[in-house]
This record gives C-alpha cells, sequence and structure tokens, in this order.
C-alpha cells in the first residue's frame, strides 16, 4: 500500500530538497527524454525553475501535442447529494454548516441527466456526492450510475473512498468508468487538523484507496491536491511520488491529476495557508506534462476563462463546462443550494467551445478513446 511507501518518504526533507535544487538541476531535468524520475520533477515545480518558464512551456505543448493532438476532452460533474458526515474545514459541505441538505431521488437524478444534454453533447459525466454512506451509499451510487447509460457513454465518480470489492462492483456491474479521489494534502501531520471528524479523517483509508482502485481494475484513476492546504510544491512532489507508484503497480490503469487552487474568502471562513499564483499554476502543469508525457492534466472551472484557454494549448487535456456545485443544480434546485466552491469560469458550453478554437483546440465530448481514432 502507499501508505506505508510514504512513511519512508519525509516531508521536511522533501522540502528541503525543492528549495536546494540549482538551474543546473533545471536544465539536467529539461535536456532528457522520455518520462522523468520525481527528483527531475521536484527541479521543475523548484524556485530554481522560474526562469525558464518559457522553455517548459514548449516542452509541455509539445508532448502534448504529441500524445493528446488538439483534442480538449470536455466533461460535467453533477453534485446529486451534499449530504455528508465530515468535518472538512476548508469545506462548504461539513456537517456542522446548518445547511439544507439534499438527497437527490432517482426521478430527479434523471431530470438533471435531462437538463445535462440540453446544455450541449456532453458524454462524460462525473457524478459527485458527499461522504453520507448511511443515507448515499454504494447502492444509491450504483443506482444513479445505472440510471446514466441511457445518457451518457463516459461515467466517472467522486465519492468517498471505498471498499476494493464496492470498486469491482461499481465497474464490472454497473459500467463504472473511472474514480476521482483527492487526497487534499499529503502531508500526514497535518491532515487531521483539516479533517478532524467522519470518515475522512483518517489519512491511511484515504490514501490507500486508490490501491484499492487499482486492485479492482479500474479503467481510469484521478489524483488530486487541494492546492492551499499546504506547501503546494511539497504536496505534488508527494503526488509525483503516487502516481509512479500506482502506474509500477498498476500498469494497465490511466491516470490524470487534479490541482484546484483554493481562493481567499472576502468574507471569513477558511482562508488558504499557502497561494498558488497563476505563473507558478502554469509552472506546475508544464511540469507534471514534462515529468509524465501521457497522463491526463484536468482543469475544473474554479480557474478563469482566461487561463483555461491559455493553458489549453500548453499541457491541460480535460476540462469541466458550464458546470453546477450545488446538487440538482441544473435542474431541480438550480441556484437554490449552497455550492461546495465558486465557480469561476461562468460561461455556456457553446462559449467554452468557443474559446478553446480560438485557441486553436478541438473540444471533445464523447469518450476520450474513440475521440483519438
Amino acid at each position: 500500500m502507499f501508505s506505508d511507501e510514504l512513511l519512508n518518504i519525509s516531508w521536511d526533507d522533501t522540502t528541503k530538497a525543492i528549495q536546494s535544487k540549482t538551474a543546473n538541476d533545471v536544465l539536467r531535468a529539461l535536456n532528457k527524454s522520455g518520462n522523468l524520475t520525481v527528483d527531475d520533477f521536484m527541479a521543475l515545480v523548484s524556485p530554481a525553475a522560474a526562469p525558464y518558464l518559457e522553455q517548459m512551456a514548449a516542452l509541455s505543448r509539445k508532448y502534448t501535442m504529441e500524445r493528446f493532438g488538439k483534442t480538449i476532452q470536455i466533461f460535467i460533474p453533477l453534485y446529486i447529494t451534499n449530504s455528508c458526515t465530515n468535518s472538512c474545514v476548508y469545506c462548504g459541505f461539513h456537517i456542522s454548516n446548518p445547511m439544507k441538505r439534499t438527497i437527490l431521488t432517482e426521478s430527479q437524478i434523471v431530470d438533471e441527466y435531462k437538463a445535462i444534454k440540453e446544455l450541449g453533447p456532453f458524454e462524460n459525466i462525473l457524478l459527485v456526492t458527499g461522504e453520507n454512506p448511511a443515507k448515499a451509499g454504494v447502492d444509491y451510487i450504483a443506482r444513479a450510475i445505472d440510471l446514466a447509460h441511457d445518457y451518457f457513454a463516459n461515467i466517472k465518480i467522486e465519492v468517498m473512498p471505498l471498499k476494493m470489492e464496492d470498486y469491482k462492483l461499481l465497474a464490472e456491474e454497473h459500467g463504472m468508468n473511472g474514480v476521482i479521489c483527492f487526497q487534499e494534502t499529503y502531508h500526514r501531520e497535518k491532515y487531521k487538523t483539516y479533517h478532524p471528524a467522519g470518515m475522512k479523517s483518517n489519512f491511511e483509508w484515504r490514501v490507500n484507496g486508490f490501491d484499492r482502485m487499482g486492485q479492482a481494475g479500474i479503467h481510469s484513476i484521478g489524483l488530486g491536491v487541494l492546492c492551499g492546504l499546504e506547501d503546494w510544491r511539497t504536496d505534488m512532489t508527494m503526488m509525483a511520488y503516487h502516481l509512479r507508484y500506482l502506474q509500477r503497480n498498476y500498469w494497465t490503469t490511466k491516470y490524470s491529476v487534479n490541482f484546484p487552487r483554493m481562493r481567499r474568502a472576502e468574507n471569513g471562513g477558511f482562508q488558504p495557508n499557502f497561494e498558488l499564483s497563476d505563473r507558478e499554476l502554469a509552472q506546475l502543469t508544464f511540469a507534471f506534462r514534462i515529468f509524465d508525457h501521457d497522463v491526463d492534466i484536468s482543469y475544473s472551472t474554479r480557474e478563469p476563462a482566461r487561463i483555461r484557454d491559455n493553458m489549453a494549448s500548453l499541457g491541460v487535456t480535460t476540462m469541466s463546462a458550464q458546470s453546477s456545485v450545488e446538487p440538482g443544480g441544473y435542474h431541480t434546485y438550480k441556484h437554490q443550494a449552497l455550492p461546495q466552491f465558486n465557480v469561476t469560469d461562468d460561461r455556456t458550453v457553446a462559449e467554452v467551445v468557443a474559446g478553446l478554437k480560438r485557441a486553436g483546440r478541438e473540444p471533445v465530448f464523447k469518450d476520450w478513446d474513440n475521440a483519438m481514432n
């Protein structure tokens, strides 16, 4: 399990190693061919790499074109419940927040599917839930997947970490195509601070969930870190270690990486401890593409339109469009529930498509494998 490997990787030593990287280390990484080592990745996300951003952008563009061409896969998330038993201090869905809790019924879920299809020709959907297995567990998720098959070709989930047998059940008997899970932070000691109670407070159960996905033979696995909790350079290096570990052990699986940024709230609430600037986000994106030429890099509507359009030609390969981040937000409870986070790119599907085409990209709504043929 990856938690065992992680015990041998010191957070503090990794931070020092990143900060100690030199221009020579960066140039050595940039001049390599093929996939890089995690040590090379550390050089590319280090402060020493900042002067080489243009060179990194050119390499990232080159590798993206070689592996993915001009296509950008478009997906849409659907929050089917905000019921949650966790106490994550940064999340609007945390259990102590006195808000209306929604668990969509089957008919409401179908209404959402129909409303999404009216927005655009989506074939890729991500079903999202809070973590409340007693009220919205595996059976509930399975039924939502079953209902989705009449409307979508590619169905992924972002839910609480499950048992290996449950992942296998959802994939083999219900046709689930992939799983996305955010570790949030790999800082084991600080993890409990951000997740003081609930299922999510168990660091090992969450981080080893990716092993259980691999053991279940999941086709596509997405990893993510929430940028703002801890030092992004160290957290991303830990995710790079994790990616390489998974690729070694579950080599038939396809992988994606996500790194949404937390925004500073104007009216109080949880504030990010570390901020990732636009320039640093670009550096991180380029670093991941140079580190791994084949990994899918995803940007959500957390990011503004100008950044998403620009990065679409420089490394990003998947984007969401016209996302609602509230349960039933496309039809049933449109603009009525509390969203999990604020959407920055609020363009319509047509506007997103037009922006990507102006950037020389080709938005693709169908299954990624078919799109590439």
